[in-house]
């Protein structure tokens, strides 16, 4: 089984930064992407950025420039770098894992982990 751990939400003023990380457990053959989520409240949830295996990476337009997404393929883990965030960027973050093997004759799978909530406001 594999579980998604994210971490490094927070409270946070407009104009600051900060960092959340998603570390992937358990035993994966290989993966396509990985990437980060976000939805906030009654609206629905959306595509921040992802990165493949292979490192190419899209963002969505509300975060170009401001955030940076990036992987460690070795520990499996996924990392966005969030710059001059903005009161829009409240919500609970979502780190995704889509088209994972856990063996080489495995289905591809994707997982979810519980969310972080990231909190800009003064």
């Amino acid at each position: 089984q594999v579980q998604l751990v994210e971490s490094g939400g927070g409270l946070v003023q407009p104009g600051g930064s900060l960092r959340l990380s998603c570390a992937a457990s358990g035993s994966i053959y290989s993966f396509n992407a990985m990437g980060w989520y976000r939805q906030a409240p009654g609206k629905e949830r959306e595509l921040v950025a992802i990165i493949t295996s292979g490192g190419g990476t899209n963002y969505a337009d509300s975060v170009k420039d401001r955030f940076t997404i990036s992987i460690d393929n070795a520990k499996i883990t996924v990392y966005l770098q969030m710059n001059s965030l903005k009161p829009e960027d409240t919500a609970v973050y979502y780190c995704n894992a889509d088209g994972v093997r856990l063996r080489w004759s495995s289905p591809r799978s994707a997982y979810w982990g519980q969310g972080t909530q990231v909190t800009v406001s003064s």
